[in-house]
């Protein structure tokens, strides 16, 4: 655990890669999951669980998150919730309670973990602030929320990027493209079609849009704009800029909104957004309406049917009427790709175009 004052459990302190004073943080591209945690975290003493006989990978894993490197350290896990003193674990088909005489952990420890773990992604978590997202090495995500505003205990949230970097063929492989066709979302990439990829949280929207990147010629410059950096494309040229959140005094907030319009100056071919949740719709859509060919994005919908609305419901935020997003939205966008989650497994469901309907408002026709 992460308690010093017991002399049975191991002493965390922040160093820089490898222990190797006066490195940054950070590793290598390519790294695995639990290089990276090497890199940004190493302990003064052994993890406590961890067999000095294990594997190099479970053993470095447990250097950045202590009582959590077991789970961490699982190539199949691809989130990690601390409830309190529950942990729950995702391996793709859903979540499931850990074992607690494997993974013992106190509410102390659990805050003291959430404290740590965003202090080296350059944030800051108390009580004036108790609700904190942050990225650490290798793509990964912790969001953390403390008392009062949780009323059962610290919680934390970590959202573990895959170790390999998926292609179309590699999806189509289990399954993934059993209702659409993997033919048709290669020729849209062939043929620099703009794309919203929907649906819900979990439902492989990051993986696909990685992996439909992936396929672009090595000669196209990619720009990705991000709230949190998690896109990992296997691409030559990737360029990516990350959203900052105001610091304590409210000030140097950089949002998406902003993040459009310095990517424009940068020349993209293509002008990807890793997530449309606000605002910023406003600057993609008039972007991928000024010669901005094969741009990306997802956005969270229920349904294929349910993107017109959401749509409009973000259009609102950013002061645009529902004919106004369904006229911009319908000469940007050339296909919407929604997936979802059945029984554990992922897959590409649904394919439409956007389109106008009589009163002129956005619907959902079929892609052709």
């Amino acid at each position: 655990m992460l308690d010093t004052a017991s002399a049975d459990r191991p002493r965390f302190v922040a160093r820089p890669p490898g222990a190797s004073p006066g490195a940054a943080p950070g590793g290598p591209a390519g790294a695995s999951r639990a290089d990276a945690a090497r890199s940004i975290w190493a302990p003064d003493a052994p993890v406590a669980g961890t067999d000095a006989a294990a594997p190099p990978a479970v053993r470095r894993a447990g250097d950045a998150f202590g009582p959590l490197a077991p789970v961490i350290a699982d190539p199949a896990v691809t989130d990690v919730f601390v409830n309190g003193a529950q942990v729950w674990v995702d391996r793709g088909a859903g979540l499931v309670r850990a074992d607690d005489a494997e993974l013992a952990l106190e509410q102390s420890d659990a805050r003291e973990l959430a404290v740590r773990l965003l202090a080296l992604g350059g944030r800051h978590i108390d009580e004036a602030s108790p609700a904190v997202d942050a990225r650490l090495a290798d793509g990964i995500r912790v969001h953390a929320v403390l008392p009062p505003v949780s009323t059962s205990g610290p919680l934390l949230s970590v959202r573990l990027p895959r170790l390999e970097r998926l292609t179309l063929a590699d999806l189509d492989a289990q399954g993934f493209f059993a209702a659409v066709g993997i033919d048709r979302v290669r020729r849209l990439v062939d043929r620099r079609a703009n794309v919203l990829i929907s649906g819900a949280g979990g439902t492989g929207k990051t993986t696909m849009l990685a992996a439909m990147l992936a396929r672009a010629a090595p000669t196209e410059r990619i720009v990705v704009l991000e709230d949190v950096g998690e896109l990992r494309i296997d691409h030559p040229h990737v360029v990516s800029l990350e959203a900052r959140q105001a610091n304590l005094e409210g000030a140097g907030e950089i949002g998406l909104a902003r993040l459009v319009r310095e990517a424009l100056r940068m020349r993209p071919d293509r002008l990807v957004l890793g997530e449309c949740r606000g605002a910023e719709v406003r600057e993609l859509l008039a972007a991928l309406n000024t010669g901005h060919d094969g741009g990306a994005g997802t956005i969270h919908a229920n349904s294929l049917a349910d993107v017109p609305a959401r749509l409009e419901a973000l259009g609102a935020i950013a002061g645009l009427g529902d004919v106004a997003v369904a006229r911009q939205a319908v000469s940007a966008i050339d296909a919407v790709l929604h997936l979802e989650r059945v029984g554990g497994r992922r897959s590409l469901v649904a394919a439409g175009r956007l389109e106008l309907d009589g009163r002129g408002r956005l619907a959902i026709g079929e892609l052709t």
